[in-house]
């Protein structure tokens, strides 16, 4: 996550208003604002020991599929008709020059999501898809292609995606687009009236709600032990679609502050890592599609719940 500062927020957002007083008293208010939050960085010392055991959840069950048929079913048509059998390299289905890069590390689009979704089906991508090709993705990939005899590229070119094709079914609307990769807790008392982000701690989840009914739900993490996200009652006061932080230089998209420096935005870091990161405070998001639609719903002064 990214911590903002308000400083310099009547520049750029509040441009070409006049009454000289009024922009005093917010100057003075922004001075003493708390100066936000930044997401720590992908080769923290906490991603390394984690990234590499979660994404790659083979142990898990997932949809049954022939296994005994996919060595065979790969290897015939890169071998060559008066080739011994020998002379063929394990490796050769992968390495088929033929085989053209459709996704990888970087990409996002909904066919990313897809991918995701079919990689859940099997066991091999153990979380909610995001549309983002981040390094779970890249592990997940890696794990399928492991386990069906191509090379481990991470990346996803024809072969991986018609393979993957073959053993999954095309996913659904509630598979491409989950609430959120765990249960939603309980709401808490103070969000059963008006119009209120409320955010639960031990779930991990943020619910956007419409007296006392839930419109809709989303993966969030919070704050470390040294920089927690702040707990209680607050507002939305400043929205800001193109955010970037004025301390760390980092693009906070769709922030909704709404205590100091703190805020709800979206996060491509959580997107790409996961909880294996934390942020400076912010609450992230790791579904851009969500938080863009939920900003366009909330308003200056809609309740704001963080709770445990």
């Amino acid at each position: 996550m990214i911590r903002s500062s308000r400083t310099g927020r009547g520049h750029a957002h509040r441009g070409g208003r006049g009454a000289g007083a009024a922009s005093a008293v917010a100057v003075l208010a922004l001075v003493a604002v708390t100066a936000g939050c930044k997401a720590e960085p992908a080769g923290s010392a906490s991603a390394a020991p984690s990234a590499s055991s979660s994404p790659t959840d083979d142990a898990k069950p997932g949809t049954k599929a022939p296994e005994s048929a996919t060595p065979s079913a790969s290897a015939k048509p890169s071998t060559p008709p008066k080739a011994t059998p020998s002379s063929t390299p394990p490796s050769t289905p992968s390495a088929d020059p033929q085989a053209e890069v459709l996704m990888a590390s970087g990409a996002q689009s909904k066919q990313v999501r897809e991918l995701q979704a079919r990689l859940r089906q099997i066991g091999h991508f153990d979380r909610s898809p995001t549309g983002y090709y981040g390094s779970v993705t890249v592990a997940a990939v890696q794990s399928f292609q492991g386990k069906r005899g191509l090379s481990r590229t991470g990346k996803t070119d024809t072969l991986t995606w018609q393979k993957l094709l073959g053993m999954t079914h095309t996913p659904t609307a509630a598979e491409l687009n989950p609430p959120t990769t765990r249960p939603v807790a309980k709401p808490d008392k103070r969000c059963m009236t008006g119009r209120v982000i409320c955010i639960s701690k031990n779930s991990r989840s943020l619910s956007w709600m419409i007296d006392g009914k839930v419109v809709s739900s989303m993966d969030v993490r919070f704050g470390s032990q040294y920089t927690p996200t702040r707990e209680g009652t607050f507002s939305v006061y400043w929205k800001s679609r193109h955010h970037v932080s004025t301390i760390y230089h980092t693009a906070m998209p769709y922030a909704m502050f709404f205590s100091g420096g703190q805020a709800v935005h979206y996060s491509s870091d959580f997107a790409a890592r996961g909880y294996n990161g934390a942020s400076h405070g912010c609450v992230n998001v790791r579904d851009e599609g969500k938080i863009a639609s939920l900003f366009d719903q909330v308003r200056n002064g809609d309740k704001v719940v963080v709770y445990k």
